[in-house]
């Protein structure tokens, strides 16, 4: 009886100790990222919704193959580094020989370091230096920082090979890169336009709800011939989507500005700016909140942080 007595505690002891360290372990075998292929040579690497921590990787992920090799489109959240390599050895067994960060943020920058300090790395000049304020490139980690950043516009690769980037102002962070593969009329926005709804505004890292319809107003006069949008956080979607992201943000933003002029709160805001989400079929209303108050915060302020 005593024997027995020790033998089921030892296995309830031994069950517990694998279960807890099964809670220690990463849960790789759980990791989710679907891929898409988008057009020729062109993948994307899925999020989920952020709203869903268990299952939120990060933001999508660009998958470009070239003759020389992969261009990377953003890392997503480094917890995700081993699910986001093996995703892109599923599609190609050529190396990441280059590396685009739309901004600053760990869920798109999160495994920059996964690929080496010698792989060819650019961003805005706005996003270098956010980016080097951040724990995760200070240290040792300085030296996967990006190499290269660009003011305006910069292009790498020629031919059907060609990666064009360009900065058009302040929305989301004040370094947002729209990332365009030309010869496919795709266009990769990052979180300029991450979903169907109204955008999170960045002050800490200089972002804009002021500024971001003007910004994506240049950005859809000034990116030519594309028809494919790659958002942030969102399945892939078209050129009119983002078109009309541009016009609900500029609503968005005339009505926080006549709310805030007739003495209401953020709020009272909020919540009068509801029926402005509702005239655009899809778009969700569980953001328009932390917007508005980041707009009265710029407004009353003058200016992003």
């Amino acid at each position: 009886m005593i024997r027995t007595l020790v033998l089921v505690s030892m296995m309830i002891v031994g069950a517990a100790a694998i279960g807890f360290a099964a809670l220690q372990q990463p849960a790789q075998d759980k990791q989710v990222i679907d891929v898409e292929k988008v057009k020729d040579n062109l993948y994307v690497l899925t999020t989920s919704s952020p709203a869903d921590r268990a299952t939120f990787s990060g933001g999508n992920v660009a998958v470009f193959i070239t003759e020389a090799g992969v261009v990377l489109v953003d890392t997503k959240l480094a917890a995700w580094g081993d699910t986001l390599l093996d995703r892109i050895k599923s599609v190609t067994n050529k190396p990441v020989t280059t590396i685009i960060n739309t901004h600053t943020h760990g869920d798109h920058t999160g495994n920059n370091d996964r690929f080496g300090a010698n792989v060819e790395s650019i961003v805005h000049e706005n996003t270098k230096a956010n980016m080097a304020r951040m724990d995760a490139f200070k240290g040792d980690k300085a030296q996967f920082l990006p190499k290269r950043t660009y003011k305006d516009k910069a292009t790498i690769g020629r031919g059907r090979d060609q990666v064009d980037l360009y900065y058009f102002g302040a929305g989301h962070t004040n370094g947002d890169t729209f990332v365009v593969f030309p010869a496919l009329r795709v266009v990769h926005t990052g979180d300029m336009f991450a979903w169907k709804g109204a955008p999170f505004i960045d002050r800490s890292n200089g972002g804009s709800g002021v500024e971001m319809p003007r910004t994506l107003e240049q950005a859809i006069a000034g990116i030519k011939n594309v028809d494919t949008v790659i958002p942030g956080h969102s399945p892939v979607t078209t050129w009119k989507d983002l078109q009309e992201f541009q016009r609900f943000t500029s609503e968005l933003l005339t009505a926080t500005q006549a709310a805030m002029k007739a003495g209401k709160s953020a709020d009272e805001a909020a919540v009068a700016l509801l029926e402005v989400v509702s005239k655009y079929p899809g778009y969700q209303p569980d953001r328009v909140k932390p917007a508005v108050q980041a707009i009265y915060e710029e407004l009353k302020g003058g200016g992003a942080k």
